[in-house]
């Protein structure tokens, strides 16, 4: 696993804060690929099948992940605001019932929430030792340069790449406990087949004794729900269909986002969001690199991302059967948003 140092050589103008800054800060690039990621195999199956899907992980370019970002300041948009006033609530309980620890945050982006759990240690004066992982380099260093400046104490090794890498390849931990946070709901758009392996790995990169701190977007009214994801300023909508500009960008394709229209609409049945990209005419398009030609009918929907809506309860209990028992469950006075913060158990002897 190369390892470097983004500022390795630094000019002579460089001030002393600087260059201790850099030496806080690690990047670590987890390049190791199946053939199936390396090859597109899963956009071949995705775009041949019926109904066609993809997995979510092709919303993230860098300008995916910057139009994410902008995703969660919309006023529709209560997951992120919600999440943050529990946080601000809960922080410093989490850090006392942890205490010391290496905080692991899966899919970190900006890092803007997770400065309360870092405000919190800091408050208890524990070192920082923090490591975001992300599959944009730029997000992770950007924000990184960012929270060194903010917090003095703060070491930080970050890790670009996918979760399964990073799950798979978590380097030794500095401190006797680690804290993996997995915020923002983003469990929600697994399926279950997917949610079973990633808790399955969570489990595993886990020693007994560690801590698992998930966010889960609750049930709620049908109205509230559907708001979110149809934002009025169309930033979801530009979100959803920039997945078309990253297959063309990625595997030299010749989609025309302008020939897609935007669908979200929520499944009662599934307790979930369903969020499409439709076909607005029977058109065809090739992914060169793939050796694929695709083609569309006339309102053929694509299903992009699913976004599915959780009991506590039921969570906790399902999180019990991986090994994870929930030491505390935080929420909101409306309901509307929860986070549980659960500790590896010893597996169960034979």
């Amino acid at each position: 696993m190369p390892t470097i140092n983004p500022s390795a050589t630094a000019d002579n103008a460089a001030s002393a804060s600087t260059l201790a800054e850099q030496d806080r800060l690690t990047l670590e690039y987890l390049t190791a690929v199946t053939p199936e990621q390396a090859d597109g195999l899963d956009v071949i199956q995705g775009l041949s099948q019926t109904p066609k899907s993809l997995p979510p992980k092709y919303f993230y370019d860098e300008r995916g992940s910057r139009l994410f970002e902008q995703i969660t300041q919309l006023p529709e948009y209560y997951l992120t605001r919600t999440e943050t006033q529990i946080l601000q609530q809960s922080a410093d309980a989490i850090a006392t019932l942890t205490g010391p620890c290496d905080l692991i945050e899966l899919g970190s982006g900006s890092s803007t929430k997770t400065r309360l759990l870092l405000d919190a240690y800091q408050r208890q004066g524990t070192p920082l030792h923090y490591l975001p992982v992300d599959v944009s380099g730029t997000m992770v260093e950007e924000s990184a340069q960012a929270l060194l400046q903010h917090y003095p104490q703060l070491t930080l090794h970050g890790l670009i790449g996918i979760y399964e890498q990073v799950l798979a390849q978590l380097p030794p931990s500095r401190f006797p406990r680690r804290l993996l946070a997995f915020i923002g709901s983003t469990l929600g758009n697994l399926s279950d087949a997917e949610c079973d392996q990633f808790l399955t790995q969570v489990s595993q990169a886990l020693a007994p004794g560690d801590y698992f701190l998930l966010g889960l977007d609750l049930r709620k009214p049908v109205d509230v729900l559907e708001a979110a994801y149809n934002d009025s300023q169309g930033v979801t909508a530009a979100f959803n269909l920039n997945l078309l500009h990253h297959l063309n960008w990625r595997f030299q394709g010749n989609l025309d986002p302008s020939q897609f229209r935007h669908v979200a609409q929520y499944n009662p049945v599934a307790d979930q969001i369903e969020i499409y990209i439709e076909s607005l005419q029977a058109q065809t398009a090739r992914l060169k690199a793939l050796d694929l030609t695709v083609t569309f009918a006339a309102g053929e929907r694509l299903l992009s991302e699913l976004s599915r809506k959780f009991d506590l309860p039921t969570m906790a209990a399902s999180l019990q059967s991986y090994g994870l028992h929930t030491v505390h469950t935080f929420t909101d006075p409306h309901h509307w948003f929860g986070l549980l913060l659960c500790q590896r158990q010893p597996p169960a002897p034979h």
